[in-house]
């Protein structure tokens, strides 16, 4: 069943203008933790066979922008705009400043290394467009992002910084 909720239209009307007034931008969370750039798009022909394919080369970068804290990615969750999603299931502690990339394909975790593994040959992100949603682990979003090739990344090479 749909609630209709009905608002005097001058209310509407303001609102309807604030909106088109305002430059579109990103959402900003209260979250140490930010999506810094996404490798949306693999370099070469997407082969996703676990043997020999460019799942590895397309990847996440999560940086903590925090000054202070040292934030675990244990229970963090990385999915796309249909639901594909992974979990970090093991204890990855990012120190302030510090970043991990989360690539595809399988692969040894190395906090030395700044790198986990989804351990799965399937690509996440579209090479046209998607969404990027990085959730706290009680589910509450740490940073969103949506992209399309064309109007996000200009010199066409699959890269898309977000915080730099």
């Amino acid at each position: 069943m749909h609630i209709r909720h009905v608002l005097p239209v001058v209310a509407v009307a303001g609102a309807l203008a604030a909106v088109t007034a305002a430059p579109a931008q990103a959402t900003e969370y209260s979250s140490a933790l930010k999506v810094k750039g996404v490798q949306y798009d693999a370099p070469g022909p997407d082969s996703n066979r676990c043997s020999g394919g460019n799942t590895k080369d397309e990847y996440l970068t999560i940086k903590n922008y925090s000054r202070t804290a040292t934030v675990d990615l244990k229970g963090y969750v990385v999915k796309d705009a249909t639901g594909n999603k992974f979990t970090f299931t093991a204890t990855h502690r990012l120190e302030p400043g510090d970043y991990v990339k989360l690539r595809g394909g399988r692969g040894t975790n190395s906090d030395a290394g700044n790198v986990v593994y989804r351990q799965n040959c399937n690509f996440i992100w579209n090479n046209d467009k998607d969404t990027i949603y990085l959730l706290k682990p009680g589910g509450a979003r740490a940073d969103v992002h949506s992209y399309t090739k064309s109007a996000n990344d200009r010199d066409g090479n699959g890269y898309i910084t977000y915080h730099g």
